[in-house]
C-alpha cells in the first residue's frame, strides 16, 4: 500500500508530546532520502540492533525507499504529471515525449514497480517485447540486449529494460520539478565540500518542493506512529545531507519537544571542526565515529542521567549559545562481538527494487538484490594508504571478532529477513577472518552467497579462494588505485601489479568475481603513468581476470596522510582557511601542472566497454580527442605474470580441508593399483593411485572435511602418510596425486 502525500497544516495539534522525565526513551532512526533502491543501508538496522542489547526500544524507516515507492506508483505519477501541467515549465523535447506518453506511464507503472519488487516475474515476458514500456532518451544508448544477457535471460533483460523505463521518469523529474533529485542522493551539491552553512541555510528557506512535501509527510506518519523522544538521523552520503536537515527542519516545526541528533560518515568526515551555530537551529547533538556508545551516553543525558560534558564525541551548544565539542564520557566504545545483531525490523524489506543499471554481473551487485549487510572487523587491519582517512577511528582502530559470532549473526538474520545473501561492507575484510568465517559456514552446511571488500594481497592464494567460493563467496571488490608501481609504492598500498594480477587470476579462476577500484590524478603522477596505467587495467580486463571496476579522481582529504602532510607528497594545498560548517575536501595544486580532468570521459568510457568485454584491440588514443602518447607498458606485461605458477610452500601450521565428495576406491589388474573415484558437481574424476596410498586416502579425506571434530594441520598429515608407511611426504606432497587431489576440492589454508 502507498502511503498518501498530505502535509499538516501549520494549525495541526500534536495527538501527544514525550515527557522525556517520566516515559522511556525510545529513538526513531531516519534513513533520509536517497541512498539505495535496492537495499537498506545498514547504519539504522546496527544502531537498533545494539539497543535491543540493552532493552532501549527504537523504530527505524528508510524515508528514502518509501519516497521512492510513493513517487513511483500510479498515484505518485499522477501527482506529478499534475504539478507539471499547473506550472507548464519549460522543458526539452525528452521531458515533453515523456508528457505526452502519460497514460501509458500511468498504467506501467504500478506493474513496473511490482515486477522489480519480485511479485510478478511473468512480466518479464511482456517488458521484452519492446512493445509494453515507454521509451524515452534512456534507451537510445541501449547496449545489444542478445550480447549482454544471452537469449534466455529474459528476466534481467526485463529489470534492465525496467531501470532504464524508470531513469527516464527520473530525468523528467530533474528537467521539469526538481533539479536536486537522483535516485541515489538528493541535492548532492549542497552537501560537497560545504566549508561555509551559508547555501545550505539559504536553500532550507525556500518553500517546500514537491519531493520535500512527499518525505516530510511520510516522516509526519512515522512520528506519530513511534512517539519518539529522540529522532537520530543518518547522513552517510553529502547527498542524505539536505534531506536531513529538512526533515530535522520540519521537527522542530511540528514536534518541538523531541531532540534531535545527526550521524553517519558525512559527519564523521566533514564535521569534525564544526562551529556555525546556526546547525543547530536543526539539530540538538551531532555524533561522530562509532554511533552505539555515543548513542547509549545521550539517552542517559536525554533522561537526566548524564550531563552535558559526559557525552561522548558529541557536538551540542552550551549554555552561551557556542558550539562545544562534548567528549568527557568514561564510556568506552563497544567491542565488535557486544554490537549484537543488526535488527532491520520496521524496514520494507520486501519493497526495495532489484535493478540493473548495468549488464555486467559483477558491477550490477550494487543495485541487484536485497543484501544483509554485516562487517567482518572496524577499521582496517593495513591501515596506511595515503590517500584515505586512515587517521579517523572508523579506518584507524581495528577490532575484529570471531567466526563464530559472525556466523552466528548470518543465521539470526536469515532467520529474521529470510534472505541469504550477505554483503560484508568492511575497509578491507582481513584474509585470515575471512578463512575461518568460510570454514565456519561449510562446518554447519550453511548455504549462503556472500561478498565483501578487500586488499589484493598475496594471502589470497588460490588454495583460498577456492575455499571461499565453496562457502558462498561469490565476488571481491578492492584497489588496483593507480596501476604503477612506482604509485602504488608512494600510496603506501602494500601491493604490486604483479600480485594484483596473480590474485585477480586465482579469484577468478575460484569462480569469483572481481571489482577493481581504480584511481588516476595522485599528486606527482604524469600523462605518462595514467595512460600506462590505462594500458594496464586493459590487459587485466582482456585476460578476464577482472570482470568490474571504477575510475575515481584522486580527491585530498583533510584526514589522509597526504592532506595531513602535503609537502611530504610535493603537493601545495591551496586550501588554508578551517570552515565553519563541512571540512574534508581540499583543494590543491600538483607541481607537475597535469590537469587530470581532462581523462576523466576517456578513462571512464574505455572501462565501460572493457567490462562488456569489448574494444580491446582499439589503440588507446581513440578514447581521447586530445593528444596522448603512446604506452610504454610491453603487451604481454599482465600475461607474464599470469604464467607465473604459484609455489605450494610448505608451511606445517597449515590447515588442510577436503572440500569434494567422499571418494571411492576400485582396484585395477594390477594388484598393486587402483583407480580414487570422485564425484564433482559436474563430471566424475579418476585418479590412478597406488592401492595402498588409495586405502590411506579412504581413511583420511573424510576427517579432513570442514565440519570434522578435528583440525588436521600439513604437519600432522605429513605425520599420519610417513607413519601408514608410504614413503616420504615431500614427493607425495609433489606430486601428480596430490596435485590433482587440489582440482578435486583438497585445499590447504
Amino acid at each position: 500500500m502507498v502511503r498518501q502525500y498530505i502535509l499538516p497544516n501549520d494549525s495541526d495539534t500534536l495527538p501527544w508530546q514525550p515527557q522525556f522525565k517520566h516515559l522511556p526513551q525510545k529513538v526513531l532512526f531516519i534513513q533520509p532520502p536517497f541512498t539505495q533502491l535496492n537495499t537498506p543501508y545498514p547504519a539504522t538496522a546496527y544502531l537498533k540492533g545494539f539497543l535491543n542489547t540493552k532493552g532501549i526500544a527504537s523504530a527505524q524507516a528508510d524515508i528514502g525507499i518509501e519516497t521512492i515507492l510513493s513517487i513511483f506508483s500510479w498515484e505518485g505519477l499522477t501527482h506529478l504529471f499534475s504539478a507539471v501541467e499547473r506550472k507548464e515549465p519549460e522543458m526539452s523535447d525528452n521531458s515533453l515525449r515523456i508528457l505526452k506518453l502519460q497514460s501509458t506511464y500511468l498504467k506501467t507503472i504500478n506493474p513496473v514497480i511490482g515486477f522489480l519488487q519480485g511479485q510478478d516475474p511473468t512480466l518479464a515476458n511482456l517488458i521484452c517485447t519492446r512493445n509494453f514500456l515507454p521509451e524515452a532518451s534512456r534507451f537510445e544508448q541501449l547496449a545489444d540486449l542478445e550480447w549482454a544477457f544471452g537469449s534466455i535471460g529474459m528476466h534481467d533483460k526485463a529489470r534492465h529494460l525496467a531501470t532504464l523505463y524508470l531513469e527516464d521518469i527520473s530525468d523528467f523529474i530533474i528537467d521539469a520539478i526538481d533539479p536536486h533529485f537522483g535516485f541515489s542522493r538528493y541535492a548532492e551539491r549542497l552537501g560537497r565540500s560545504a566549508h561555509s552553512f551559508d547555501e545550505l541555510h539559504t536553500e532550507l528557506q525556500y518553500q517546500q518542493s514537491f519531493l520535500d512535501e512527499i518525505y516530510l509527510s511520510l516522516l509526519h506518519e512515522h512520528i506519530v506512529e513511534s512517539e519518539p523522544s529522540l529522532i537520530a538521523l543518518s547522513v552517510p552520503f553529502p547527498g542524505n545531507l539536505y534531506a536531513a536537515f529538512k526533515c530535522a527542519q520540519y521537527v522542530k516545526s511540528k514536534f518541538p519537544a523531541i531532540k534531535l541528533s545527526m550521524g553517519g560518515g558525512f559527519a564523521n568526515t566533514e564535521l569534525r571542526s564544526l562551529s556555525d551555530p546556526r546547525v543547530f537551529e536543526f539539530f540538538d547533538f551531532i555524533t561522530l565515529d562509532d554511533g552505539e556508545a555515543p548513542m547509549l551516553n545521550l539517552l542517559e543525558h536525554l533522561d537526566d542521567k548524564r550531563p552535558l560534558e559526559k557525552l561522548k564525541r558529541c557536538f551540542a551548544l552550551d549554555e552561551f549559545g557556542v558550539v562545544t565539542y562534548y567528549n568527557g564520557s568514561e564510556t568506552p566504545d563497544i567491542k565488535q562481538r557486544d554490537v549484537g545483531v543488526p535488527d532491520y525490523e520496521g524496514l520494507p524489506l520486501k519493497q526495495y527494487l532489484s535493478v540493473i543499471e548495468v549488464a555486467n554481473p559483477m558491477h550490477r551487485l550494487w543495485s541487484d538484490g536485497r543484501w544483509n549487510k554485516l562487517t567482518m572487523a572496524h577499521g582496517c587491519y593495513w591501515g596506511k594508504c595515503t590517500f584515505c582517512d586512515i587517521s579517523l577511528d572508523y579506518i584507524k582502530v581495528y577490532e575484529s571478532t570471531t567466526a563464530r559470532v559472525l556466523v552466528d549473526r548470518m543465521e539470526s538474520l536469515i532467520h529474521q529477513t529470510g534472505e541469504r545473501g550477505f554483503h560484508f561492507v568492511d575497509e578491507a575484510a582481513p584474509p585470515a577472518l575471512m578463512r575461518e568465517v568460510a570454514l565456519e559456514i561449510l562446518k554447519r552446511e550453511l548455504i549462503v552467497t556472500w561478498w565483501t571488500n578487500i586488499r589484493f594481497e598475496k594471502s589470497f592464494t588460490a588454495d583460498l579462494c577456492r575455499l571461499l567460493a565453496a562457502s558462498g563467496c561469490i565476488a571481491v571488490s578492492g584497489g588496483l588505485e593507480v596501476a604503477s608501481d612506482r604509485l602504488l609504492a608512494l600510496i603506501d598500498k602494500g601491493v604490486t601489479v604483479g600480485q594484483v594480477a596473480k590474485v585477480t587470476r586465482d579469484f577468478t579462476e575460484a569462480g569469483i568475481m572481481v571489482h577493481a577500484y581504480l584511481m588516476y590524478g595522485y599528486p606527482t603522477q604524469t600523462v605518462q603513468e595514467t595512460i600506462d596505467s590505462l594500458e594496464v587495467v586493459r590487459q587485466l580486463y582482456e585476460h578476464g581476470v577482472v570482470q568490474s571496476g571504477f575510475w575515481h579522481q584522486f580527491a585530498m582529504t583533510a584526514h589522509s596522510p597526504v592532506g595531513m602532510d602535503p609537502e611530504a607528497f610535493s603537493v601545495v594545498a591551496m586550501t588554508t582557511e578551517v570552515g565553519s560548517f563541512a571540512n574534508n575536501d581540499l583543494e590543491f595544486n600538483d607541481p607537475t601542472g597535469v590537469d587530470h580532468n581532462m581523462f576523466n570521459q576517456g578513462l571512464k568510457t574505455s572501462l565501460f566497454n572493457y567490462m562488456h568485454g569489448i574494444c580491446f584491440e582499439y589503440e588507446l588514443q581513440e578514447w581521447f580527442d586530445f593528444e596522448i602518447p603512446e604506452t610504454s607498458i610491453a603487451p604481454d606485461y599482465i600475461a607474464n605474470f599470469l604464467e607465473l605458477k604459484e609455489l605450494h610452500e610448505f608451511k606445517a601450521n597449515k590447515r588442510v580441508v577436503w572440500l569434494g565428495a567422499e571418494p571411492e576406491l576400485y582396484e585395477t589388474e594390477d594388484p598393486t593399483k587402483g583407480i580414487l573415484l570422485i564425484e564433482s558437481q559436474n563430471e566424475s574424476i579418476e585418479i590412478p593411485v597406488k592401492l595402498v596410498v588409495g586405502e590411506w586416502l579412504l581413511e583420511v579425506l573424510p576427517n579432513l572435511s570442514p565440519n570434522a571434530e578435528a583440525r588436521t594441520n600439513l604437519g600432522q598429515l605429513k605425520a599420519l602418510y610417513e607413519e601408514a608407511g608410504l614413503g616420504k611426504f615431500e614427493k607425495f606432497w609433489k606430486g601428480k596425486v596430490f596435485r590433482e587431489l587440489r582440482d578435486c576440492g583438497l585445499v590447504v589454508v
